[in-house]
């Protein structure tokens, strides 16, 4: 399994996640060029997708959905909730497959597990996505007002996290926003801070954890230097060995690949943060 982001921030946000010759999009919330240039800066052919995953409805995780599967014949999996807040962007001619939290579906050579996230959208969910042949488990949650059980379970032993350090507290009260904006953002169905991210990278913390990835990032009130120190130090105290990388707005993260990761950890080869 290999892993890149192509963009995340709060002006769009899409992974591309690829397992035994089968590609998924999670999320489209760029226009449907723009997704197609960042695949194509990694190599990766717009039309070879063999599905998109919608996370939920908001604009910065679905803006480029209809074009896309309109354009490249790719099927879309999203939640009745999101089908039906994301209307406006569907003409008919797309491939819809709809799914619910809790149940496993399958895309190819990979398994998808949704589940329930604490967010401000119609049906939000997270996804966990499991390599057939490798058992390779990568977890995806960008978008989390605060962690349940239920979350936690749904994360635990994944060996790549993509997990939203979205503010720090101090920055978020000093940025331009409405008060309300502020209350939004801090509220349990809003985002987790730098801080917040740590602590949760910690709980999710085991041996297999080869790296970790913070989306996700305020453009007004956070800093990668700062969401990376804060997370990379919280998680070296507990023995984390990995990488820990911070996804960018405007240029797709390079591939992740988990057997390249595994390497990098046998002895003599540690991995710097």
């Amino acid at each position: 399994m290999r892993v890149a982001v192509l963009g995340s921030g709060s002006r769009g946000n899409a992974l591309l996640v690829e397992a035994e010759g089968t590609r998924l999009l999670v999320d489209a919330g760029f226009s449907a060029r723009d997704l197609a240039h960042r695949m194509e800066s990694l190599d990766v052919s717009p039309g070879s997708l063999a599905g998109i995953v919608i996370t939920h409805d908001h604009a910065d995780h679905t803006r480029g959905m209809g074009v896309f599967a309109r354009r490249h014949g790719t099927p879309l999996y999203l939640t009745r909730g999101t089908r039906e807040a994301c209307a406006k962007l569907l003409t008919g001619a797309e491939v819809l497959r709809e799914y619910r939290a809790g149940v496993p579906f399958r895309v190819g050579a990979v398994e998808v597990e949704p589940f329930i996230t604490v967010h401000d959208a119609r049906e939000p969910v997270g996804i966990a996505l499991v390599d057939d042949a490798t058992g390779s488990r990568l977890g995806v949650a960008t978008d989390l007002g605060r962690p349940t059980a239920g979350i936690r379970h749904a994360l635990a032993r994944c060996e790549i996290l993509v997990l939203e350090a979205n503010h720090d507290e101090v920055l978020l009260q000093e940025a331009p926003y409405p008060w309300n904006v502020k209350a939004r953002i801090r509220s349990s169905h809003g985002h987790l801070s730098n801080r917040a991210a740590a602590q949760f990278a910690r709980e999710l913390f085991h041996d297999g954890l080869l790296a970790v990835v913070l989306a996700h990032l305020s453009g007004e009130s956070n800093r990668p230097e700062l969401a990376q120190r804060v997370v990379g130090s919280a998680l070296r105290e507990v023995g984390y060995r990995g990488v820990v990388k911070v996804a960018e707005q405007d240029t797709p993260l390079p591939f992740l690949d988990v057997r390249e990761l595994r390497r990098r950890r046998e002895p003599g080869q540690l991995t710097l943060l």
